[in-house]
């Protein structure tokens, strides 16, 4: 491989042989994608892997964007433990 540059090669190799970061894949509003996770519950967009045509052109869901998901590996709790109230003997 050749490669013509005016920019030292250190500079321009730099971060070869680095592993891209830990990418997510989930479904969310029926589209597949792929993110990097940011915060708990938030990612950042990569690509779209499977979705409807119209989302790609949607710039919600571009690369760059963030977006709310949850981790498949957490378990997600019955709803009826959300709505929980105790009971103080009335």
């Amino acid at each position: 491989m050749t490669i013509y540059t005016a920019m030292p090669l250190e500079l321009v190799l730099d971060g070869m042989g680095n592993e891209p970061g830990p990418f997510v894949e989930t479904t969310v509003k029926g589209m597949t994608m792929q993110l990097v996770p940011v915060a708990p519950g938030v990612g950042r967009i990569v690509r779209l892997l499977s979705a409807p045509l119209d989302c790609y052109l949607k710039t919600e869901y571009a690369p760059g964007q963030l977006i709310g998901y949850m981790p498949q590996d957490e378990p997600i709790p019955p709803a009826s433990s959300l709505y929980d109230v105790p009971r103080f003997g009335m």
